[in-house]
């Protein structure tokens, strides 16, 4: 039996120090699979995916977990000091090739737990280039082609799914909304996001490699991504760093398709007239482009929103863009942590928003809505918030599926209750059997 090697380091506020190296090398394929997704195995399997192109990655090289406030300062050091004691042969050079980490991060300070995990072997796309990057540490056997080459077993659906409500049912989440609309009205704060949870029990524990296929599948324009059994396909790019050019997804407004074109597109035209779910995404737009102001120069924020059109929604959508003042400094994953929590994932202002959170929503969010997505050894990077996500917990076999919705003085609570359930539908769905 193979053991894998494996580097765990928890951070503490005191410096790193004594760690091994890394040994990496990245080389172009010829011959990448149509579907990286396919050449993952069941163990471990790491992914950011969107439209075929991406990163797959599997085994352990280096991990760290972090947690509380300092949790993006501290692994962002981290890896900092890990990409100066690597050893690295780039015959790529494309954003996502070299040394490379995908990471998960906990929505709030307390409670939860944070993580940066660098895979053994990475495999990603990018338009017509492919590449391959074997990590390993200093001093240790290479890499050998049956650990490049996992066995990739057969992936079995899930067996005999129910679903039950989490720490709310409908009625008692109807409640929570009400209460919020009546603290809004009153001039408590603007608005805030609130999340409930479902749960799905299956017989055997889950493949996370079945959802996976379904989600890249049937939601391309997502980011289809999984992190340690955290996993989903989030519309909204929290934040990207390519080449110094910063680029922010705001998505904050939603009405569900009915799935009739005629009728989506007068959905869509009541969308971006009405006046409760401009008033929410201009509250999120604002919160960017105010996070990113200090970091960036030539910044630009459209006036007006387009409407993305989703399999199951629409949303209200902005593109905030801008150039980063210091890539030498200032990495995407710093930049995530500026960002959030944005007012697309928790509410305005901010701290009224997220004590409202704490003291009504009645549930742990975890790595719901946090930042997702994985840097490279420059920096550059993809951090999308988990939405759209579940997280695999307990043996396997139960999984934890979120949502949330914006929450605004027009809202109207059974609307959100509609809302929410139409946000379940794409891990819902990836959970069924054909």
């Amino acid at each position: 039996m193979r053991h894998r090697r494996v580097l765990w380091v928890f951070v503490t506020s005191a410096p790193i120090t004594g760690d091994p190296s890394l040994v990496v090398r990245t080389v172009a394929l010829d011959d990448a699979p149509a579907s990286l997704l396919s050449r993952v195995p069941a163990e471990g399997p790491l992914a950011w995916l969107r439209r075929g192109d991406g990163l797959v990655g599997w085994g352990e090289a280096a991990v760290v977990h972090t947690a509380g406030a300092t949790r993006f300062t501290d692994a962002d050091k981290w890896w900092s000091e890990l990409v100066g004691r690597a050893e690295v042969t780039d015959g790529v050079n494309e954003p996502g090739s070299g040394l490379v980490c995908f990471g998960s991060f906990a929505f709030g300070d307390e409670p939860g737990s944070s993580v940066l995990v660098v895979p053994r072997v990475v495999i990603g796309r990018r338009g017509d280039r492919a590449w391959l990057t074997t990590i390993e540490l200093a001093g240790a056997p290479s890499v050998d082609s049956a650990a490049v080459d996992a066995e990739v077993t057969q992936i079995v659906p899930p067996a005999n799914v129910l679903f039950a409500d989490g720490a709310r049912n409908s009625d008692e989440w109807l409640a929570v909304v009400s209460d919020a609309i009546g603290r809004i009205e009153a001039g408590a704060l603007e608005k805030v996001v609130l999340a409930r949870d479902l749960i799905a029990t299956t017989d055997v524990p889950i493949d996370v490699r079945w959802p996976l296929r379904k989600l890249s599948r049937d939601y391309p324009m997502c980011w289809t991504f999984h992190v340690d059994g955290l996993f989903g396909a989030t519309p909204e790019m929290l934040v990207r760093r390519e080449r110094g050019l910063v680029t922010s997804r705001v998505l904050a407004g939603t009405i569900r398709r009915t799935g009739a074109d005629e009728r989506d597109l007068a959905l869509a035209a009541t969308l971006a007239r009405s006046s409760k779910d401009l008033e929410e995404h201009e509250y999120a737009v604002r919160s960017v482009a105010d996070a990113l102001d200090p970091h960036c120069s030539s910044m630009n924020v459209p006036e007006a929103p387009f409407v993305l059109h989703l399999p199951n929604v629409m949303h209200l959508a902005t593109d905030v863009a801008g150039v980063v003042h210091d890539s030498a400094t200032v990495s995407s994953l710093k930049l995530a942590e500026a960002l959030h929590p944005s007012a697309a994932v928790g509410g305005t202002p901010t701290p009224a928003a997220l004590a409202l959170i704490d003291e009504i929503e009645g549930m742990e969010r975890g790595r719901y809505a946090g930042p997702v997505g994985w840097m490279d050894a420059t920096g550059d990077g993809e951090w999308g918030l988990a939405l759209r996500s579940a997280e695999i917990v307990g043996d396997g076999a139960t999984v934890r599926l979120f949502a949330g919705c914006g929450i605004v003085a027009d809202s109207d609570a059974e609307a959100e209750l509609a809302e929410s359930q139409a946000k379940l539908v794409p891990v819902r769905d990836s959970l069924a059997g054909a």
